[in-house]
């Protein structure tokens, strides 16, 4: 599959929760008056997120510990990183390999809203693994990455993170999917063939566990360490095999379990908590989706 057409796959598979790309539109009102927001989950230790909008804030030179990627989506920055300067505009990324010196700043003080994201170098090091031969984090050979897609790509991830109504397992597949992207264009990596042998009996072992504890936040990364696997290698593999993603899998599994609870005439407000919806209405858009009914119309059929 090309990498248009698995950008393309992901955004189609998370369409249900889509909103819009031009700018985060849905926090308009309540970032005017809180201009910063940041993503930070400790059940997600190797990321955090961030987006300011229309800042002219300026930064001295720093630098992060661990890989950081940023882009703006309204406005422009002069992007210094070491001996390296870039105007970076929408449609960019900036790539900030570890410990390096940069700074983000406006151009003549106009206003910018952009989005930065920090990786641990460990987490992005098991990610390289999965698709090339190393033993030590490959930095980007590049400061600036110019590739409309993964920068499509790059800020629905972003609104992800930030959307407290989004499942941790898609967030982390859709992290994983855009690194992988990054460093196939930007770290000179080399994908390994694949060994399908070998995982099968971890992907099976993961569905598993995906249709266990639907009540649960599951993130790929607890579940691959209790399968002693790679999580991007699991995650490649389990879509090679069954041609979903492993969150896709569990919210057709969470459906079939509403399926049951509302034929037994569960309150639905209940059957969304128990199913691990975040509420009647998350559930309702998802079980539309997938049968074409609401959950109340599914379940008049079964009330006598």
């Amino acid at each position: 599959m090309s990498q248009a057409h698995s950008c393309l796959h992901e955004l189609l598979e998370v369409a249900v929760e889509e909103f819009p790309l031009g700018g985060l539109k849905s926090a308009g009102t309540m970032a005017r008056m809180n201009s910063e927001k940041f993503f930070v989950d400790i059940r997600l230790p190797f990321v955090e997120g961030r987006y300011s909008l229309s800042s002219v804030r300026t930064f001295k030179p720093h630098m992060h510990r661990g890989f950081s990627i940023g882009a703006v989506n309204a406005g422009q920055v002069h992007f210094q990183a070491g001996a390296h300067s870039e105007l970076l505009t929408p449609g960019a990324l900036a790539l900030i390999n570890p410990e390096t010196l940069h700074s983000c700043n406006t151009v003549g003080h106009a206003e910018r809203s952009f989005f930065m994201l920090h990786l641990d170098i460990r987490w992005c090091l098991e990610i390289q693994k999965s698709i090339c031969n190393t033993k030590t984090f490959v930095p980007a050979a590049s400061v600036r990455l110019d590739d409309k897609i993964l920068y499509m790509q790059y800020i629905n991830v972003m609104k992800k993170l930030m959307d407290q109504k989004v499942h941790l397992l898609l967030k982390e597949q859709l992290l994983l999917d855009l690194l992988a992207g990054v460093f196939k264009k930007s770290a000179l990596v080399q994908e390994l063939p694949q060994n399908s042998d070998i995982y099968a009996g971890k992907v099976a072992c993961l569905k598993e566990l995906l249709a266990s504890e639907l009540k649960q936040e599951l993130t790929l990364e607890s579940m691959a360490r209790q399968l002693a696997a790679n999580p991007y290698t699991l995650l490649r593999r389990f879509k090679a095999k069954t041609g979903i993603t492993p969150h896709t899998f569990r919210m057709n599994c969470r459906i079939e379990q509403a399926r049951k609870y509302l034929q037994e005439g569960l309150e639905i407000a209940e059957v969304a908590l128990q199913c691990g919806f975040f509420d009647q209405s998350h559930l309702h858009r998802y079980f539309k989706a997938m049968t074409t009914l609401t959950p109340k119309e599914y379940q008049v059929n079964f009330i006598q």
